[in-house]
């Protein structure tokens, strides 16, 4: 576990680790050589002269002064060391969730982050705060007292060696058949975060169909998996917290049995019985106390390997010698992309000048969101080139890249905040005239002067408090803002009413002066001046041209055009 541990946090936090661990060590034999001490003090306190006892009393209370400066040493230095560790692994999985490629998330793995984004990290780092000097005590503390034994009575403590292996087998075994439990109750506890999850989004349509009162099936099977999952954790635990229990106390009547049988033969006083019983005694509380240990350090563990693959999952790789684009175009070279079993992208190649604009269109799932996906290196394709400005987006670096693109798509995202905070990540560098004015370009002063807090007014949770048309305006700011040569709008205005749709394009129209363009959008009137137009089909290019062109072939496109215009007509 230590292992997994320093490769999860790496070769930096070693030292204090180790440190920490060391000290832990030290704290648990020093715990057991206190008990030592009680020999000679019953030995007196028994003997002929009491008194004798004075000097081993003594240094008894020496030592367990010392033991308990140690304890705290040792105790701090396990929190200390943890808290740090929590900020290290907090940051680290941040900085590497952003750089996972997005295919990464799916559905299921959005609970198991949730998760793990949370309780899973704090369990991981409880090993060292609460956990390990337990465990450390537990394990050699005993260890220590079976070497005091052997000092004292060699037959006594010998008996007490042969026991140490059973029940370090005992407590394997029984760990072993919990492992298989504890690993399905927590793969349980991620389905059912993510349902949660899923539950929480789908009220409105939930509503909207007046099921909102109903038993969520899919919520309710997942955590009934739980109940059951834990309940099989119960059942499987039961038997080693029993076999551990019954194997000390076993050990401990053989110690007695052995005792009494030396002390008939006039082997021993019953003095140093007495005493190496006090030892086996203080041996049986940690070796008890074992199976509750050994529960915790399991589920930490689980969350410590789960944190090992997360981190283990390669992240889109970055360029060594990073190129930097010369311009504004856009290519495709015979791009090829499969996800989820299925070929989303079929050899697309398409040019894109600097300052052109371009129209993807097609059926839905036909690839075109994939398509800018790919531009913005969301994912990296199979086969094939993307670039921007002559260079391949593969060397670029990411910080770059994103300075070169302004995304603006159908379903904005803002952070709970308030709208200037949210228009400043385009540029948080950006001076206030600069934010007022892509405001006003993006029209969204007009949604300000209205708002009673003005800019300082907080949107909620995803943009809640706001309409899905003053969060489009806030989005088309935000671009604004970023001044990125290359702008990527995927159905900015297809949800949106007549008077906010009319706002929003004459906000997008100030976003694409003078920028290289690529927009997706099924109300083909928005898409009819553009330079040129791209029907996708299937993830392959099935026909291309400009508007006038495309009318005149009659193919895809001139039937979509024609399906458009049908309700206007019969209106």
């Amino acid at each position: 576990m230590i292992r997994t541990l320093l490769r999860i946090l790496g070769e930096q936090h070693a030292r204090p680790v180790r440190s920490t661990l060391a000290l832990m060590t030290t704290t648990a034999i020093v715990e057991g050589l206190s008990y030592a001490l009680l020999v000679p003090i019953l030995r007196a306190l028994f003997g002929n002269t009491p008194a004798d006892a004075w000097p081993w009393l003594i240094a008894f209370g020496a030592t367990v002064a010392g033991y308990a400066v140690l304890r705290y040493l040792s105790d701090l230095s396990g929190f200390r060391v943890a808290a740090t560790l929590l900020h290290s692994v907090f940051h680290r999985f941040g900085d590497h969730l952003v750089r996972l490629p997005l295919g990464w998330f799916t559905a299921r793995r959005t609970g198991e982050v949730s998760t793990l984004g949370s309780e899973g990290v704090l369990g991981a780092m409880s090993v060292i705060a609460h956990l390990l000097g337990p465990f450390t005590s537990a394990c050699l503390t005993p260890l220590t007292i079976v070497g005091v034994m052997l000092a004292f009575d060699w037959r006594m403590g010998a008996a007490a060696l042969v026991a140490a292996p059973i029940v370090a087998v005992v407590q394997r075994v029984s760990a072993h058949s919990m492992t298989a439990a504890d690993a399905e109750r927590s793969e349980r506890a991620d389905e059912a975060s993510g349902r949660v999850i899923e539950f929480l989004q789908a009220q409105p349509v939930l509503r909207a169909g007046g099921r909102s009162t109903e038993r969520f099936g899919m919520l309710d099977d997942a955590l009934s998996g739980i109940r059951r999952a834990a309940r099989r954790s119960s059942v499987s635990a039961l038997p080693g917290i029993v076999a551990l229990t019954l194997t000390v106390q076993a050990m401990f009547t053989a110690l007695l049995a052995l005792g009494a049988y030396l002390v008939i033969g006039g082997n021993i006083g019953a003095a140093e019985l007495l005493a190496i019983l006090v030892l086996a005694a203080r041996c049986a509380d940690p070796l008890l106390s074992l199976t509750d240990i050994a529960g915790k350090l399991r589920a930490a563990r689980t969350e410590l390997d789960r944190l090992d693959v997360l981190f283990a999952t390669a992240p889109l790789p970055q360029p060594h010698t990073p190129s930097t684009p010369t311009d504004g175009g856009v290519e495709f070279d015979s791009v090829v992309l499969s996800h989820g079993g299925r070929t989303v992208i079929d050899n697309v190649s398409l040019s894109v000048p600097s300052g052109a604009r371009v129209a993807v269109v097609g059926t839905s799932g036909a690839g075109k969101t994939t398509l800018l996906q790919l531009l913005a290196r969301f994912y990296d394709v199979d086969r094939g080139v993307v670039r921007v400005g002559g260079v391949d987006v593969r060397s670029i670096d990411t910080e770059t890249l994103m300075r070169q693109l302004a995304i603006v798509f159908q379903d904005v995202y803002l952070f709970d905040g308030t709208i200037e905070e949210n228009v400043r990540l385009g540029r948080p560098d950006a001076d206030a005239a600069e934010v007022r004015a892509a405001a006003t370009a993006a029209q969204l002063d007009e949604v300000i002067a209205r708002l009673p807090d003005g800019w300082d007014t907080k949107v909620g949770e995803a943009g809640a408090a706001l309409s899905g048309g003053e969060r489009q305006r806030v989005s088309i700011a935000r671009a604004l803002l970023h001044d990125a040569p290359i702008v990527l709008l995927d159905e900015v205005t297809s949800a949106l009413d007549p008077v906010n749709e009319a706002a929003v394009h004459a906000g997008i129209e100030r976003l694409m002066a003078g920028r290289t363009v690529l927009m997706i959008a099924h109300r083909l009137h928005t898409v009819r001046y553009a330079d040129h137009i791209v029907f996708l089909d299937n993830g392959r290019i099935v026909e291309q041209g400009t508007h006038e062109e495309l009318l005149r072939h009659g193919g895809r496109y001139a039937q979509f055009w024609n399906v458009a215009l049908a309700p206007a007509a019969g209106a």
